[in-house]
């Protein structure tokens, strides 16, 4: 699920990010982030995981991320983006959410566990809400049930996904198939064999093998990529 942070809403590389709660899902964000040139603060309660993370990230700090006073002395309010990762504890988590508030940082981020959670957390100040159990669970869904190899899903019911070449467009150019036409999606690019990544046109020729990147309305991404 770290990767949701550079494929739905990309941050500008060199961009400091507190993520406060170092566990599974804190810990995998903030070592992406760290790989995409990003300088990470990480904070957690428990000392633990702040020692296993300490020669990884570019600070980590044990504190109380729902103190207001402690976050502002750890400089927490200079950070262009805060993710919370915290996760079975309901309260902390939204004490959490309305410390960064409190210290302005304009781009929150939370892991929540329940609609109710996600709801509350926007409600007093997150700009986006993360549900990693259910987004991964309906991601695998959709590569289990279908020819999908990958797929992403965007809030507004529009979704980008890897298939394979169904048999309709085999041999033939992509304006002879007629995939926009017929299904209501748009194939972005072509990966063959041993060859680079093209990018899609009309002439595009699609083969057996291929695979092809297309996006579009959820349902028809879903049904595009149902056919054999």
């Amino acid at each position: 699920m770290a990767r949701l942070f550079t494929e739905q809403f990309s941050f500008s590389k060199g961009d400091s990010v507190v993520v406060i709660g170092l566990g599974r899902f804190g810990g995998a964000v903030a070592q992406s982030l760290m790989r995409l040139g990003h300088d990470v603060m990480g904070i957690d309660r428990d000392g633990e995981p702040v020692q296993a993370w300490a020669d990884l990230l570019t600070h980590t700090v044990q504190a109380d991320s729902t103190n207001v006073s402690v976050m502002r002395q750890l400089g927490v309010a200079d950070f262009a983006h805060g993710i919370v990762g915290i996760g079975t504890d309901l309260a902390s988590s939204l004490m959490t959410v309305m410390a960064l508030t409190e210290l302005g940082i304009k781009d929150i981020w939370v892991k929540a566990m329940t609609p109710e959670h996600g709801q509350i957390a926007q409600r007093i100040g997150a700009h986006h809400v993360v549900y990693p159990e259910a987004d991964m669970g309906q991601r695998v869904a959709h590569l289990i049930s279908g020819r999908m190899i990958d797929y992403i899903e965007f809030d507004d019911g529009f979704a980008i996904a890897k298939v394979h070449a169904p048999a309709a467009t085999h041999q033939l150019s992509l304006a002879e198939s007629g995939v926009r036409e017929k299904f209501g999606v748009t194939v972005v690019g072509i990966k063959r064999a041993n060859e680079d990544f093209q990018h899609a046109t009309p002439h595009s020729r699609v083969l057996a093998d291929d695979l092809l990147i297309v996006s579009g309305p959820t349902r028809k991404v879903e049904a595009f990529a149902s056919q054999k």
